[in-house]
């Protein structure tokens, strides 16, 4: 009767044992495909984050490029404005647009019947 039961409960221990084994391999497998799935999607994210930080080094390097142009252009105009303010430009202005001339400055006019 001994070993009736030794057999009886050493194959109930078999049969738990082999339950157990197929709740683990159940469970590992379940898990692998958990961790392949976040890895897809981590790899998908990365993939997208470096083109967008791509777009961004693009638009950094146009940006510099037009930051450049403004600050020279902002020189121009600084020279433009103190140029402006000088008796040189003046007088040109005064001679160009309103017919100004100093008082002993002699004025040529070309004729406009040049052919006669």
């Amino acid at each position: 009767m001994k070993e009736r039961e030794r057999a009886r409960s050493s194959s109930v221990q078999r049969m738990r044992m082999r339950r157990q084994r197929k709740q683990n391999k159940a469970g590992i497998v379940s898990i692998t495909l958990i961790v392949m799935i976040l890895l897809g999607v981590m790899s998908v994210q990365i993939i997208s984050l470096y083109e967008k930080n791509e777009g961004y080094k693009k638009k950094e390097t146009q940006l510099k490029a037009q930051l450049e142009s403004e600050q020279q252009r902002q020189e121009e105009i600084q020279e433009y404005e103190q140029y402006v303010t000088t008796k040189e430009y003046i007088e040109q202005i005064a001679k160009t647009k309103l017919g100004l001339v100093y008082s002993n400055e002699v004025i040529f006019k070309e004729s406009s019947d040049k052919g006669k």
